[in-house]
């Protein structure tokens, strides 16, 4: 295996003609011959550059509306040839085969192709065969030839040729290589995924081909004893935290990213309401309201639970004014989340360095569909997203009173909320601000009690006569297996409990609903999130 290859012949084609022109002008200061097709030929040409056609260097003609140029012996022999080895040598001599010393290919566009909504026809054509096969070749061979499938490896291919007088050396021959067979499976992986999602209409296809790029190293994953990453997926994928961009602040953490997902993801629900605030510590919400104003929406859900919210994400539902910054700037605060932020509030989140300020654009669609994997020991779980939504119109009362219509408005409210709320959770709300969260409970009284406590204690922190909990609506994201836990809400002074419903004990729950003058309502859907 030799280190130093020369370049005396290089095969160039390519659908992003990004950097084309000096890479071209970089080959051409080292005397390399270019060989070339199509319309990457034309654009050598219009730079001032000398160049082979493939069907002159084959002695083939391109046919089949270009289906079928450089799959031939002349082109993959003078790439695969082994140029150590005799009997490779005397076979090229025999067929007149010459070397290609350097492949540089990227692939027919076929994402772009899909996400701009093309009929069939066209994708079906932009599902490159040529490429992928000179490019698989080439990162075979990589001993004697040097493959290019990423515009921005230009720049290092042209450094070493200057600095090796036209040569190549083994250790970016690898590095290429390993690069053009993760480009390849990631293209074979986008066309699998789209034959069997978008073509076929399979939710679960036989064979899951899951493609992405490496976004960033983090510093650690949950604890520091643990290394983490950042990938983002290779084809079209809804925006996110992934893609926001990040103003201020130093890197995110694992942590940070997880919990600022979670909030995006609450706050999403609420994109076309009044401006909304959403408080979220350790992937749970621990404050979420409503209100005329943003500034008026933060002060509402950090009352919720000011203890849980110091050192928290925060999420909303609209661009961030200077007003509502100061406010979030008096607490210490992790990570914001927004739309977008005024001149205003970027000057003062200057001053808090360590603050992340995360600009989304557009918040993602909550009713979105997709799949969301986990990794088991020996495998992966996948299941659809829980995009379920209820309406009013959806709601069954079960009980002998009626809630009122702003019972029904704070236990829509809440029942959102519970749908990001680890089980078993249980959300108390009243005038569109949580009154108490308990979540994460091994059963569902525990998690009532919970949420009664940090009412109680939200009532003493801020000088209120009696805790928001009375005559509230309480959200429970799965039946009351018993009437324990709806006993205790009724306690802790809601006047109205929305549920699944479902369970054996259905009757005997809503006895005591009545038996409580609660209203009750069931969704007939569950919301676990583990």
């Amino acid at each position: 295996m030799t280190d130093l290859v020369p370049v005396r012949r290089a095969l160039l084609s390519v659908s992003d003609k990004a950097g084309l022109a000096d890479l071209a002008a970089a080959l051409g200061r080292h005397g390399v011959e270019l060989v070339s097709t199509g319309g990457t030929a034309k654009a050598l040409r219009d730079a001032g550059h000398a160049v082979l056609d493939v069907a002159d260097l084959t002695g083939f003609p391109e046919m089949m509306d270009g289906r079928v140029k450089t799959l031939h012996p002349t082109v993959h022999g003078g790439i695969l040839a082994v140029r150590d080895d005799a009997a490779h040598v005397a076979a090229m001599d025999a067929h007149s085969i010459g070397g290609i010393d350097l492949v540089v290919v990227n692939l027919y566009p076929f994402a772009a192709t899909v996400a701009k909504g093309a009929p069939r026809e066209e994708i079906i054509e932009n599902i490159d065969i040529g490429g992928p096969a000179m490019v698989r070749s080439a990162a075979k061979n990589h001993a004697f030839v040097g493959i290019v499938t990423e515009p921005q490896d230009y720049a290092a291919l042209i450094e070493e040729l200057d600095a090796n007088d036209g040569a190549t050396t083994l250790a970016l021959r690898k590095r290429l290589a390993a690069t053009a067979f993760a480009h390849t499976a990631t293209y074979d992986g986008m066309i699998a995924q789209w034959f069997a999602f978008a073509d076929q209409g399979k939710l679960f296809p036989d064979t899951l081909p899951l493609t992405a790029t490496l976004s960033a190293e983090l510093r650690y994953g949950e604890n520091p004893h643990q290394q983490a990453a950042l990938y983002l997926p290779a084809g079209p994928a809804a925006r996110g935290i992934a893609q926001a961009e990040q103003v201020q602040g130093k890197a995110l953490s694992y942590n940070n990213i997880n919990d600022a997902d979670a909030a995006l993801d609450l706050v999403a629900e609420f994109r076309e309401a009044d401006p909304t605030c959403v408080i979220v510590k350790h992937a749970n919400p621990c404050g979420v309201a409503t209100a005329a104003t943003l500034t008026a929406a933060w002060d509402a859900a950090l009352a919720c639970d000011s203890v849980s919210a110091f050192g928290g994400i925060v999420a909303l539902n609209r661009p961030l004014d200077g007003a509502t910054a100061e406010a979030i700037a008096s607490i210490f605060t992790e990570v914001v989340v927004a739309p977008d932020a005024d001149a205003d509030a970027r000057a003062i989140f200057a001053k808090k360095k360590n603050l992340r300020l995360l600009l989304t654009g557009e918040l993602p669609d909550p009713a979105r569909g997709g799949l969301m994997m986990k990794t088991i020991a020996g495998g992966w779980l996948a299941q659809t997203r829980d995009n379920g939504r209820i309406t009013k119109d959806d709601l069954k009362v079960v009980t002998t009173r009626t809630p009122s219509d702003a019972e029904f408005a704070d236990a829509l409210f809440a029942w959102t909320i519970a749908k990001h709320v680890k089980s078993n959770a249980i959300v108390y709300a009243k005038g569109g601000a949580t009154a108490g969260i308990g979540a994460g409970q091994m059963n569902r009284r525990d998690s009532s009690r919970i949420a009664a406590v940090r009412a109680r204690e939200a009532a003493e922190a801020n000088g209120w006569s009696e805790p928001r909990t009375v005559g509230s609506a309480v959200a429970s994201d799965a039946f009351f297996p018993f009437a324990d836990g709806l006993i205790s809400a009724a306690e802790a002074g809601a006047t109205c409990v929305i549920q699944p419903g479902g369970s054996i004990r259905d009757d005997e729950v809503i006895a005591a609903a009545n038996e409580a003058g609660l209203a009750m309502l069931f969704t007939g859907m569950r919301h676990f999130r583990h």
